[in-house]
């Protein structure tokens, strides 16, 4: 049976859930990670990976469809079984998600919907499912926002559903508890992807006035998270349990 580390990821193949994936694998951890329809980065996400000398497997899931968890778990365990020897896996990272930028009194059900099951719903039931194929002493990272501490306009549904997130996230670490895994949130500030449309990356006056709301004086950029995920895989992270960590730059200190 192998010793080998190995770490589930959703959204993994491009912005923070593929820098995720390359620092975890950095650790010397192999990777699993699910896309949601870009197969093309996803290819390209394993090959890196392989360069850098760990094992990685991509496999398509939509996040917020919990009707298709049953069939990811299979498909993932029949992987690690035929690859390992074990169903079991170390770390499940759930990062997936999209974003939307819309007024509270213009948000329609649809909407918050959209935010509640792939945010929320979805990452509490694929933990859920997760559960028997975690090592002991495995670990649960969340990845929420850091609109769940501070708000600005136009992300109620979207920080809402993160804000679910870490409350569940503090339940996790003390119902698992008994089986030593650990959960913990890692909350980004504004980041440079094509996460909700580009925003963060295109609209010079929302960066401007977010660099200027920040210490270090800079939208963040996906290496800037990345390793902190991968820390919390490592051994030296063992005794963070329910916790928040904030990866910002220092936004409306």
């Amino acid at each position: 049976m192998s010793t080998t580390k190995i770490a589930v990821i959703t959204g993994g193949s491009r912005g923070l859930g593929r820098d995720m994936a390359l620092k975890i694998a950095e650790k010397e951890i192999d990777i699993v990670f699910t896309y949601h329809s870009n197969l093309e980065a996803a290819s390209e996400v394993v090959k890196t990976i392989e360069n850098i000398g760990r094992k990685a497997k991509a496999f398509q899931l939509d996040t917020s469809n919990i009707k298709e968890f049953d069939s990811f778990y299979q498909k993932l365990t029949t992987y690690l079984i035929n690859d390992y020897g074990t169903e079991h896996f170390d770390f499940l990272i759930n990062n997936a998600g999209t974003g939307i930028y819309k007024p509270f009194t213009e948000t329609t059900e649809d909407d918050f919907d959209d935010m509640l099951n792939i945010h929320l719903k979805g990452v509490y039931f694929l933990s859920q499912k997760a559960i028997p194929y975690l090592n002991e002493g495995g670990r649960i990272i969340n990845i929420s926002s850091g609109l769940a501490r501070f708000s600005l306009p136009n992300s109620s549904a979207y920080a809402s559903a993160k804000g679910g997130v870490e409350v569940f996230t503090r339940y996790l670490a003390k119902e698992l508890a008994s089986k030593k895994i650990t959960a913990n949130v890692v909350a980004p500030g504004a980041v440079g992807t094509d996460f909700g449309g580009g925003e963060n990356r295109t609209n010079e006056k929302k960066v401007n006035t977010i660099s200027n709301l920040t210490a270090l004086g800079r939208v963040g950029e996906p290496e800037d998270l990345g390793g902190v995920v991968a820390f919390l895989c490592t051994e030296e992270a063992r005794w963070i349990n329910g916790q928040r960590i904030e990866v910002s730059g220092g936004i409306f200190l």
